[in-house]
This record gives C-alpha cells, sequence and structure tokens, in this order.
C-alpha cells in the first residue's frame, strides 16, 4: 500500500526523460508522414491515433518498454499507416477493401430508412445536425450524407447523376430515390 502515491525519485525522473524523448520522437515522426497520419479520414487513421496514443502512454509508464523498443513501436504505426493511404490513393479497389463508403440518408426531403438502419442513425439525429446547420426547413436540403469518418455533411444543392455534384457516387442503399 505504500507505493501507491510515491515510489521513488527514479521513477518519476525516468518518466519524464523518457516522456520527452518519446513525445519528441513522435513528433519528428508524424511531421516526415505528413498531415494524413492524424487526419480523421477514415477508419484506419482513427485506429493509427489511438494506437499511437496507447503506445506512447505505454513506453511512459511501463518500465518493461525501452525507449528504443517504443520509438520502434510508434515508428512501425506510423509506416503502416502511411503504407495504407499510399495504396489507398492509388488503388480504388484497396481504398474501398480497407475503408467505407459516404451513404445517403435523406434524400429530396425524405429520409432514407434502409439506409438509416443499416448506418444506425436515428431520424432523430439527422434532424439534429439539420439544426445545428441552422436549416430551418426540409425543403431547404438537397442530401445529407454520412461520411466515411462518422460525420454528416448536409448539401443544398446537387444531384446523386451529376458528375460535377457533390453527392456524385455517394452509396444509395434504398431504391426509394426519386
Amino acid at each position: 500500500m505504500e507505493k501507491i502515491f510515491f515510489d521513488n525519485w527514479d521513477s518519476i525522473s525516468r518518466t519524464l526523460i523518457i516522456g520527452a524523448i518519446a513525445y519528441l520522437a513522435l513528433i519528428f515522426m508524424l511531421r516526415i508522414s505528413g498531415k494524413r497520419t492524424l487526419s480523421q479520414m477514415k477508419e484506419f487513421d482513427f485506429i493509427v491515433t489511438v494506437a499511437l496514443g496507447s503506445t506512447l502512454a505505454t513506453v511512459l509508464l511501463s518500465k518493461d518498454v525501452t525507449l528504443a523498443s517504443g520509438v520502434a513501436a510508434l515508428a512501425l504505426l506510423i509506416s503502416l499507416q502511411y503504407i495504407l493511404a499510399y495504396c489507398s490513393v492509388r488503388s480504388q479497389r484497396f481504398s474501398k477493401l480497407i475503408s467505407s463508403e459516404p451513404t445517403l440518408i435523406f434524400y429530396k426531403g425524405d429520409f432514407l430508412t434502409k439506409a438509416l438502419k443499416k448506418e444506425r442513425v436515428t431520424e432523430a439525429e439527422v434532424r439534429s445536425v439539420l439544426r445545428s446547420q441552422q436549416v430551418v426547413d426540409l425543403s431547404e436540403v438537397q442530401a445529407v450524407v454520412m461520411e466515411s469518418n462518422g460525420q454528416f455533411s448536409v448539401v443544398k444543392n446537387g444531384s446523386i447523376d451529376d458528375p460535377t455534384s457533390p453527392l456524385f457516387q455517394v452509396k444509395r442503399i434504398t431504391d426509394q430515390i426519386r
């Protein structure tokens, strides 16, 4: 029980020194790997962000993990994320394999119930998003899209058939679309 609040000064100094070095190493690797590493664009980007935090915490607090092992783990995660992003950008098939597509959940005044059920979203949640965008009438909105990262996009003008529209090639789950 006596080591709950304080173990020794060596433990605290190790945490401070290893923490500072690991943090600087992580910042350096993130700068090299580019902005995509911590963006919330796709599922695997989120997973990498959580894994980086967990790894950094383990390096900081576990005496069983050396600084070199921790930095190697951080470098591995960043490298794997970079490889996935690189392959995803260069291959549409690979991109579809590892991440979901945006889904149309509201279109031309209609809530698309099959899409809402598949994405596990309620009509009330969509209405909340619309209110947050200062939409006062559903007729103001052409569509609501649930993006790959789980966020919602409210599109006021556009067509699912027009290649110049932001709605073009958005996944449609239902045949209710008119």
